[in-house]
């Protein structure tokens, strides 16, 4: 049997165990719902990753290699809502992704903050990652050709080397970064935030280019991995405006720091409660239709 029969083979055996796990979601079977939806999600992320590996060398090669990211994001946006139902829709600041080059910052609370950039991620615009990330199959390699920030986060001499190169690329090519401060995801089931690394900031002050909050609602009526709870529906994000940092210097870094994350920790509470509310008003509309039925 050929390579290609064998990937065949594997790949048709795979969506079958996928499409059999909602069968028995949509029959109520306990953590059905969970498992068909983590198996879309992988199988959604090789997907898009391959297509990103092909789309940033053919990007590259018209001279267009510093939007592959974003290409690769969209697309990725689009086959976890089908494939999952999961959507992130950004209710409030839109206009403020435009900004350019920003340094881009985000709370991180599960693996599925990557659909949110897929949602978020504007043209020309790269996102950092730890550096163990960048020999994956498929994911790594696209990592790679469309250039991530790699980060050796035990190597601080390494890691300050990759911020200078990210900053001059920025002041010469306009091309923005997304980062996660907190540094690794809270898998928080009510909001709070971790504390935030200085890396972000200290990268703002040296390129001197803004800094744009991006705030997502706390997820848990969607993705809870203490409970193995994954279902579809909607996470709503909010674009706060651009916090400038032209005239800062590395003495006003840990300032910066606090009042950003005092500022997105407030956002991201009342984002948070809102959409808890809604979520519960939801449920006790649908509790009475169902009694006066």
């Amino acid at each position: 049997m050929s390579i290609l029969s064998y990937i065949t083979t594997g790949l048709t055996g795979y969506f079958a165990v996928t499409v059999s796990f909602f069968a028995l979601s949509a029959a109520k079977v306990p953590k059905a719902g969970f498992i068909a939806r983590c198996l879309s999600s992988y199988a959604s992320l090789i997907i898009c990753a391959t297509y990103g590996v092909i789309a940033s060398i053919v990007l590259r090669l018209v001279g267009y290699g510093r939007v592959s990211q974003w290409a690769t994001a969209r697309s990725f946006k689009w086959v976890m809502w089908f494939a999952t139902g999961v959507h992130f829709d950004i209710i409030e600041g839109e206009k403020y992704l435009s900004t350019r080059p920003a340094v881009f910052i985000g709370n991180h609370q599960t693996e599925l903050d990557v659909l949110m950039l897929g949602a978020i991620f504007p043209p020309y615009c790269s996102v950092t990652a730890k550096k163990s990330l960048k020999s994956w199959p498929f994911l790594g390699w696209f990592m790679a050709l469309s250039g991530t920030v790699f980060i050796d986060r035990a190597n601080r001499e390494t890691a300050v080397k990759a911020f200078d190169g990210a900053a001059r690329e920025m002041q010469e090519f306009k091309q923005s970064v997304f980062i996660f401060p907190e540094g690794t995801r809270s898998y928080a089931t009510k909001p709070e935030l971790l504390p935030f690394k200085k890396g972000a900031f200290h990268l703002a002050i040296k390129a001197g280019v803004p800094i744009v909050p991006v705030v997502v609602e706390n997820y848990p009526h969607v993705l809870n991995l203490k409970k193995l709870q994954f279902e579809a529906g909607e996470i709503k994000v909010k674009v706060l405006p651009p916090i400038e940092t032209k005239n800062l210097t590395p003495a006003d870094v840990d300032k910066l720091t606090t009042d950003t994350r005092e500022l997105m920790l407030k956002t991201y509470t009342a984002l948070s409660n809102k959409s808890a509310q809604q979520l519960d008003g939801a449920v006790t509309r649908g509790s009475s239709t169902a009694v006066e039925i």
